[in-house]
């Protein structure tokens, strides 16, 4: 009797962060910005997880650069993020690749580190066209330098 109370009270703890992972609806607005997105309307946007679904919250117009979207990242919670990064090739061409970026700092909540890795999967397979993906956790594991190298 005892362990099968601690069994249910173990299940409703770890219940709440599963089922807001695998309900995570994502807002009609997302896919429609990243269409736009595609179309170089913007340069960037910036998700949220805002209760049980994904939500815009930022859209970098096309003249903005790598370093104004490094700078709307917050500094303590996650966000999930596309970036349409422009480069030239060693071949002298130019080129565009949009990149998904799943940011988690480290002075995150735990609790929304979880949520955020648990629903990226879903969230990224209704983005169809993202050509890399990158993890970070501080500013340096996502530098210019990284990215371009990446790109290349």
């Amino acid at each position: 009797m005892i362990i099968r109370i601690r069994k249910i009270w173990l299940w409703e703890a770890i219940a709440p962060v599963a089922n807001a992972a695998s309900g995570m609806a994502v807002e009609d607005n997302c896919k429609l910005k990243f269409l736009e997105l595609k179309k170089r309307i913007f340069r960037f946007i910036i998700f949220r997880i805002d209760g049980q679904q994904v939500v815009v919250e930022k859209l970098g117009n096309p003249q903005e650069t790598y370093d104004d979207f490094t700078a709307s990242l917050p500094a303590d919670e996650c966000r999930y993020a596309v970036f349409d990064f422009d480069f030239t090739t060693n071949e002298n061409c130019q080129k565009s690749k949009i990149f998904f970026i799943a940011w988690s700092p480290d002075s995150s909540r735990v609790r929304m580190k979880m949520v955020y890795a648990s629903s990226k999967d879903r969230f990224k397979r209704e983005l169809d066209g993202i050509q890399v993906e990158l993890q970070a956790t501080d500013p340096s594991e996502m530098s210019f330098d990284i990215i371009k190298s990446r790109a290349l």
